[in-house]
């Protein structure tokens, strides 16, 4: 297993609120409402209905029992591909909830990318969709580890062999008692993706979860049981399982889920019919709303009382724009999946756009020079975090891990600058991951998908800003002799990449050069590129 460095208690604080004994997350997230009355009130609306707590509890129990009498067993991982809808939570929190590991994945991949989660992850169970099932087909047959394919919602082009999601939990039983897991116990992974473009499965514990909920859910958003939550960022996201999952089942709130892909027409549409009083999104979508006819037409969200952004930096402009158009501040943040969620972020009463905010309470960040030495004022370094959410490690890279972790600090990879008021402003990556609608990015597979091309020798992706100052990839290439570069190659290689890898990773520009800059030595000097 990956590194697993010890925290701090003096540093994360979080021992008031994680017991030293037996402790399972899914008690406190499910079963604890039941005993406090809360049972009849609604815990989620999705594309096709509703459920109760007390329902959302029995399906919980029901998803655990159905995961044991597959075969699954205490720290054993169970791979979910599924849509948002009620089913996801139910499985989620039914896996943690035997001592299981859930591994919720993220929809938009492609075949490769799931041949190795299945692989590196060994879940002998996978949950998924049917509108997923495509591409699973090419990769299923070979899989060591796989046992079982469980379909949520019954699909007509399912494997030979698969199971109906449905059919096992009307035969599971109704009730199950909470494996005798500790805090220190692995409760889930989530895949981000690597320098390399290869995921990395982000290990966390039990313990992880409470402190994410009341550190930023309570004490920043002020989430309270009243509240109603929609979260355009899906619930495979870190982002998107705190807002639509963790923070709601903290308090008892309630949450709306949507299955289809975050449209502006779409979440335009749910916000009207659903009117939420809390809205995350991206500032991509953000920008796209304000630009859409669905967002001009539409008029204000009268219950909206407070929105919150994250995954790429919200430029000040747009912010300004989102509150003269809706009324409503949004709270941009930055957080991490290895961090699990915001841990610096803006707050009521206190925006300051353009700047990313100021710390959580609870979480501790610095910033250090190239010899490890703290910064001063206005002056750039490298982001480092300590905090009670951090990860346990990387699941088999021990040599990243040791190099991410140090002690219970960790190094995020991001670049910042705090001015004379404690405000804290992004200024890039310290490698060259981008952040695409909240979502990274590896510049080095992109460009290796380019080079398998027939017209392209050589090729350089970097970050670059649309017209809202949000990141976007950006590609240069040098087309093969005799191979004639313009915007119908242009058009056919932006194709090309999309065919290839998850549709967010295409370059939106392809510029041609006749060569690219380089150093003595042959590389490809990226920083000229980008400026």
């Amino acid at each position: 297993m990956a590194d697993q460095p010890m925290l701090n208690a003096a540093e994360t604080d979080d021992s008031s609120v994680v017991p030293s004994g037996p402790y399972n997350a899914a008690r406190h997230f499910i079963d604890r409402h039941l005993e406090e009355g809360r049972g009849t009130k609604t815990a989620y609306t999705d594309d096709h209905g509703s459920c109760t707590y007390a329902e959302l509890a029995e399906r919980v129990d029901r998803a655990g029992n159905m995961l044991k009498r597959l075969g699954v067993e205490m720290e054993q991982r169970v791979a979910l591909c599924m849509l948002d809808g009620i089913d996801l939570p139910a499985l989620f929190w039914g896996a943690v909830k035997i001592g299981a590991v859930a591994v919720p994945v993220n929809t938009l991949l492609k075949a490769a990318d799931y041949d190795y989660i299945l692989r590196d992850s060994r879940a002998p169970v996978l949950v998924v969709s049917p509108e997923l099932l495509g591409e699973f087909q090419p990769i299923l047959a070979g899989q060591p580890y796989l046992k079982h394919i469980v379909v949520a919602g019954g699909a007509p082009a399912a494997p030979v062999g698969a199971l109906s999601l449905e059919q096992l939990m009307r035969e599971a039983e109704s009730a199950l008692s909470p494996a005798p897991t500790v805090a220190d116990d692995v409760a889930f992974w989530l895949y981000t993706s690597g320098s390399t473009g290869q995921p990395k499965g982000v290990v966390h514990l039990h313990r992880n979860l409470e402190p994410t909920a009341r550190l930023y859910g309570c004490n920043i958003l002020g989430m309270a049981a009243e509240d109603v939550i929609f979260s355009a960022a899906k619930l495979f996201f870190a982002y998107g399982l705190g807002n639509a999952m963790t923070f709601p089942l903290h308090v008892g709130a309630s949450v709306v889920l949507m299955a289809g892909r975050p449209t502006p027409a779409a979440v335009v549409g749910v916000m009207q019919q659903h009117q939420p009083t809390i809205f995350f999104g991206v500032p991509t979508l953000f920008a796209g709303i304000l630009a859409s006819t669905e967002g001009q037409q539409a008029g204000r969200f009268q219950r909206l009382r407070t929105c919150a952004s994250a995954g790429e930096g919200l430029p000040e402009a747009l912010g300004q724009r989102w509150r003269q158009r809706f009324g409503v501040d949004i709270l941009d943040g930055i957080g991490t999946t290895e961090a699990l969620h915001i841990f610096i972020s803006n707050r009521s009463g206190d925006v300051r756009y353009g700047t990313t905010g100021k710390p959580v309470p609870g979480y501790q960040v610095k910033l250090l020079d190239d010899q490890g030495k703290e910064v001063g004022p206005e002056e750039v370094g490298d982001l480092w975090l300590s905090g009670p959410s951090l990860s346990a490690g990387y699941w088999n890279k021990r040599a990243l891990s040791l190099r991410t972790f140090i002690g219970s600090w960790m190094r995020t990879g991001d670049r910042y600058v705090q001015d004379a008021d404690g405000y804290f402003r992004y200024v890039g990556r310290s490698d060259d991951m981008l952040k695409v609608s909240g979502i990274w990015v590896s510049p080095f597979e992109v460009e290796s998908t380019l080079l398998k091309h027939p017209a392209v020798l050589e090729c350089a992706v970097v970050g670059a800003t649309d017209s809202d100052g949000l990141v976007k990839a950006k590609a240069f290439v040098v087309v093969k002799e005799g191979a004639a570069s313009g915007q119908a190659l242009a058009d056919e290689l932006k194709s090309f990449v999309k065919e290839r890898l998850a549709p967010y990773k295409y370059p939106r520009w392809i510029e041609f050069r006749s060569e690219l800059p380089k150093t003595a030595t042959g590389k490809i000097q990226r920083f000229k590129l980008r400026s």
